[in-house]
């Protein structure tokens, strides 16, 4: 039986004496897209970064395709795209100079990335734009270059932080069909979003974490048994299994007021 593609083994990190992300163990098959859902501040991103290589674990594993992040960073690296939800670009490039960057950092990249991106430039309505400055790029344009930069190098693993950032319907939905076709192909996506429904649509499983410790994790049924609802949606899972018992209360309240119920 194969190894999974990513495993996290006790991952901790600290920040002086508070614990950002604490003692969380996971894994993630290929061809499996695993949502990582959890309230703002509960270690959301500073699990994607340890991920991404940008900051070290305090304690804990990174295993990427059977390899150590700790003791092989650099071939973890090129089998990991990381598409993070505030890209930053060289804005003095063209769209076609970044990705050319882009490909001329990876060994397979420039034989085979740079004929992917025009096939992603296409999709996203780019083609035109290629030719152009970055600085000239609205968000949602930067999104979808950056995209294109990880998308066509065909790495097993990707991480995804908040895909649908200044994106547009068209462009959401075909993120979402070109993230469903990798998987189908292979790849491993770990997705972090705030959409319920975007969870609900593309993940294989779900993760949720609370305080920077894994609450839950497993398919929508197996979170459904965990709420003891089996009518319930991603979003009122997610509320019950976080604790905002209180929400309710807010929303009866601030319905009242705006009727001006006493």
């Amino acid at each position: 039986m194969p190894l999974p593609l990513l495993q996290l083994q006790n991952l901790t990190k600290k920040f002086g004496t508070f614990t950002a992300v604490n003692d969380i163990s996971l894994e993630i098959e290929a061809g499996e897209i695993y949502g990582f859902l959890g309230p703002n501040g509960a270690g959301k991103t500073t699990t994607i970064k340890m991920l991404a290589g940008l900051l070290l674990p305090t304690a804990g594993e990174i295993i990427i395709d059977s390899k150590k992040l700790r003791e092989q960073p650099s071939e973890c690296k090129s089998q990991t795209g990381y598409i993070p939800d505030r890209p930053y670009l060289y804005e003095k490039l063209t769209g076609s100079e970044y990705l050319g960057f882009v490909a001329s950092l990876y060994e397979r990249g420039t034989q085979t990335g740079l004929k992917e991106a025009d096939h992603y430039l296409a999709l996203f309505d780019l083609s035109e734009w290629k030719d152009h400055l970055i600085e000239g790029y609205s968000h949602g344009m930067r999104q979808k270059l950056i995209m294109t930069s990880i998308l066509m190098l065909n790495q097993p693993l990707i991480i995804v932080d908040e895909p649908m950032v200044g994106l547009d319907p068209k462009s959401g939905k075909i993120v979402k069909e070109l993230f469903k076709a990798k998987a189908r192909a292979g790849t491993a996506i770990f997705l972090s979003t705030h959409s319920m429904e975007i969870a609900e649509e593309l993940c294989d499983r779900i993760g949720i974490i609370v305080n920077g410790k894994i609450k839950t994790s497993g398919s929508i049924s197996h979170l459904r048994r965990q709420a003891a609802n089996d009518s319930s949606n991603l979003e009122d899972i997610f509320l019950q299994l976080t604790g905002a018992f209180e929400l309710q209360n807010i929303i009866q309240a601030l319905r009242e007021e705006n009727t001006g119920v006493e």
